[in-house]
């Protein structure tokens, strides 16, 4: 059943990926988004209350209860962070924070939300960003996967490499769910009936994949997502393209392309498939 929905924000973003034979080389990926993060980096950081929308505004587009959605962007790429928050004891933790520092504690401060830490869906400059500066400043723990941990190299003091067995954060039952593919250690978080789905799943499309080993890999996750989460979660992702985020995963099964697929050499020939190099090197669809 549909619920009420509150929102905050608007900030600043980008991502970055290894390539695949055939379709765009990895130097070439690795210059391409080199240069997108260049031409972001040299970007003015809009001031923090810049488009920043009060929770309380009526006009504000809504979201599921305890979950803000705040919209960061750098250059051409956009992502979305989300503050999820118990509304029982004000303990919250932030998705994937990126980017724009004062634009996310504004948004704590205005939900008043004390934040407990930090959960990482994998380790793209884009959705890991601010984590080791929130996670000082905090002093509060970053969680991500223990292969997407190993497989990044990613330190910090605050790190807690984590498997599939859930914990709490206040009344808040966190659930990770392993889903390789975008990386080798992507992670869902399943927190009440929201999924937070990172590069993994969007409303419209599923991450990009440059092998064909990523590519199996990533039906068989998003095969399971179908399998294990129910299907009026609500589905929350890093981007946005065309639906706005909260689609009920029911309704993604019906409309997004990636999980009508049967057969993982199918799926991989479609995700593999030529003519995302260029500008749809950033379109995950």
């Amino acid at each position: 059943m549909d619920r009420d929905r509150a929102a905050a924000s608007d900030a600043r973003s980008r991502p970055h990926r290894r390539a695949r034979r055939g379709t765009l080389s990895r130097s070439g990926v690795r210059s391409r988004l080199s240069g997108l993060l260049r031409e972001g980096a040299a970007l003015a950081v809009n001031d923090a209350r810049d488009g920043l929308r009060d929770v309380g505004d009526s006009s504000a587009s809504s979201l599921a209860p305890s979950v803000f959605l705040v919209k960061v962007e750098r250059g051409v790429m956009k992502n979305n962070n989300y503050v999820v928050r118990d509304p029982s004891t004000a303990q919250a933790v932030l998705v994937d924070p990126a980017w724009e520092i004062e634009t996310l504690q504004e948004t704590l401060e205005r939900t008043q939300s004390h934040l407990s830490g930090i959960l990482v869906t994998h380790t793209h400059s884009d959705h890991i960003d601010l984590a080791r500066p929130l996670a000082e400043f905090y002093n509060c723990p970053i969680w991500m996967s223990r292969e997407e941990a190993a497989f990044s190299g990613f330190q910090s003091r605050h790190l807690i490499a984590i498997d599939e067995r859930p914990w709490r954060v206040g009344a808040m039952r966190i659930e990770p769910i392993l889903t390789p593919g975008h990386t080798p250690g992507c992670v869902c978080f399943l927190i009440g009936d929201n999924l937070f789905t990172g590069d993994v799943l969007f409303a419209e499309g599923c991450g990009i994949c440059f092998e064909l080993d990523e590519a199996h890999a990533m039906y068989d996750s998003l095969q399971m997502l179908k399998t294990r989460v129910p299907a009026d979660t609500h589905v929350f992702p890093g981007h946005t393209y065309i639906r706005p985020p909260g689609q009920k995963l029911g309704d993604i099964m019906r409309y997004n392309i990636y999980l009508q697929f049967t057969d993982r050499d199918s799926f991989a020939a479609y995700r593999l498939r030529k003519g995302q190099g260029g500008p749809k090197v950033l379109d995950f669809r």
